[in-house]
């Protein structure tokens, strides 16, 4: 069955709920299930983490050399800085994210409002 399989106007969003529950929960009931089961000091535990850590920065790596929206029409140094300048913040002000996340932004803004 594909997406232009039914002419209606309810089924692209039923195609979406289906495809996002599947897509999704599955993952999410298998971890509930295995969440006791799995040592946190396992490997295979260490591997899931060092792949999500991985996926998340090449998201990011991507959003800072490929710019979409606003942010095509700033610098790539901003870019960079702003993200160098947010981990430094992470790391030297009490590796708290919302402390990285926050200070990247603000430098963020400033060089989009300075230019």
């Amino acid at each position: 069955m594909t997406f232009d399989a039914i002419d209606s106007w309810w089924w692209p969003f039923l195609f979406i709920l289906i495809g996002g529950w599947l897509a999704t929960d599955a993952w999410r009931f298998l971890g509930v299930y295995l969440g006791d089961r799995i040592s946190e000091d396992s490997d295979l535990l260490v591997l899931v983490r060092a792949l999500a850590t991985a996926l998340v920065a090449a998201v990011i790596g991507n959003l800072i050399v490929f710019p979409s929206g606003a942010l095509v029409d700033t610098a790539l140094a901003l870019r960079i800085g702003a993200a160098g300048a947010g981990f430094v913040a992470y790391l030297y002000l009490g590796r708290k994210i919302l402390v990285g996340i926050v200070a990247a932004e603000l430098i963020l803004l400033i060089g989009m409002w300075i230019s």
